[in-house]
């Protein structure tokens, strides 16, 4: 059995998950305009520089600190009511071209991403593909958020969590893909046989030009379930991967 591993934040989707529902957090109360305005301007910095580990580190201490005393329930409730509205139209088509095409192979298709699990599991099932790997928080016997994580899905983590998760569902992962846009997520595009950088952060492009892994760009964000989608960009996906495995290859020989 084959898989596909899209990350979430700049490869399935054009911003931040957890950014793009701060208005919804700041208007329930959760979340102090502060934060929110210091979550905007990381999220500037995110989109131009990529992260490294140490940049992502202080970004997951800082979610828990602000996260600590949240009722996970009303957590779930806010993104199940304003899912479609914060994270549905900032999908990239050209992602759900690739999802849709790899659906159509019978590949089975998993989110990989450090966001917590109750923002990243309704969105997979969002665009109804097999299931995600994500970030689970700590919550205590009243049902709160403790400010600790139980399992933080970034970097090498990812890719122990996709190794475990192959083991179980006997997925092959030397026929299996991965697509990532941070070069954080260097062990998940290790972890598989055919490895995608997409939107590549500086340290990425380097990578995936040392490693002959394609590059793709995604540019254009649609509703993941927009009945009005024509099928060329299913049709083009079929093509985008042939195309970008040569050309990354061709890259790669250059002196």
């Amino acid at each position: 059995m084959r898989a596909a591993f899209f990350d979430l934040d700049k490869t399935v989707i054009a911003k931040s998950s957890l950014v793009a529902f701060g208005p919804q957090l700041h208007a329930r109360g959760l979340l102090h305009r502060r934060t929110l305005v210091r979550a905007v301007v990381t999220q500037m910095l995110f989109l131009r520089f990529g992260a490294d580990e140490d940049r992502l580190a202080k970004m997951g201490r800082a979610v828990l600190k602000v996260t600590r005393g949240w009722d996970a329930d009303e957590m779930r409730e806010l993104v199940a009511s304003t899912l479609n509205e914060v994270i549905e139209p900032l999908v990239y088509a050209e992602a759900r071209a690739l999802i849709d095409y790899h659906r159509s192979r019978g590949d089975e298709v998993w989110l990989v991403s450090s966001s917590p699990s109750e923002v990243v599991e309704p969105f997979a099932a969002l665009l109804n593909i097999t299931g995600a790997i994500a970030s689970r928080a700590r919550i205590d016997a009243e049902g709160k958020f403790t400010g600790d994580m139980d399992f933080f899905a970034r970097g090498a983590n990812k890719a122990v969590a996709i190794v475990e998760l192959a083991e179980q569902r006997g997925i092959d992962l030397a026929e299996s893909y991965a697509y990532s846009d941070s070069e954080t997520d260097a062990p998940m595009l290790e972890a598989v046989g055919h490895a995608y950088a997409v939107n590549p952060d500086r340290a990425l492009a380097r990578l995936a030009h040392d490693r002959q892994w394609p590059i793709l760009s995604f540019t254009h964000p649609v509703r993941a379930a927009s009945g009005s989608r024509s099928r060329t960009p299913y049709l083009v996906s079929v093509v985008i991967l042939g195309l970008a495995a040569v050309l990354g290859r061709s890259r790669a020989r250059r002196p």
